[in-house]
């Protein structure tokens, strides 16, 4: 039995650092999703400005009015960059939301071995067994 509790221990070991992976992975995919939330909300403040310049109309001379032109330009280029940085954040946002994902899974495997483990060692106890060795059967590495 002692050495199916030091699997049971070396199982418990295992899946507290698989959560420590899984809370990492939470804490990069929220960092992400703020940074894509932020580039969402600066490229569609700069449509909005672009749009709300370009329609305006006070333009005192041919000067101001393609100085105003110019501005409008200048600032559909950077919102032209801001979509292309909300394209990027979004796909390394959804990478992460993947490894949150993977991260989880591997946390919830190692979880059922340790029931199946725990299991194992009930029945045994229960039974009044004690075994002479480590038992190989159903054993996976991680």
């Amino acid at each position: 039995m002692k050495a199916e509790r030091a699997r049971l221990a070396r199982l418990q070991r295992l899946e507290r650092i698989r959560d420590i992976a899984r809370r990492n992975a939470l804490a990069e995919a929220g960092k992400a999703e703020s940074t894509l939330a932020q580039l969402e909300a600066l490229a569609d403040r700069t449509r909005r400005l672009a749009g709300d310049y370009g329609a305006r109309g006070d333009a005192a001379d041919a000067g101001a009015l393609q100085q105003l032109h110019k501005f409008v330009r200048g600032l559909e280029r950077i919102a032209t960059g801001t979509d292309r940085d909300v394209t990027r954040a979004r796909g390394i946002a959804d990478a992460r939301a993947q490894e949150v994902a993977e991260a989880e899974r591997r946390r919830a495997a190692a979880q059922d071995r340790i029931d199946d483990q725990a299991r194992r060692i009930a029945r045994k106890y229960e039974a009044g067994a004690t075994p002479t060795g480590a038992t190989r059967k159903g054993w996976h590495k991680s």
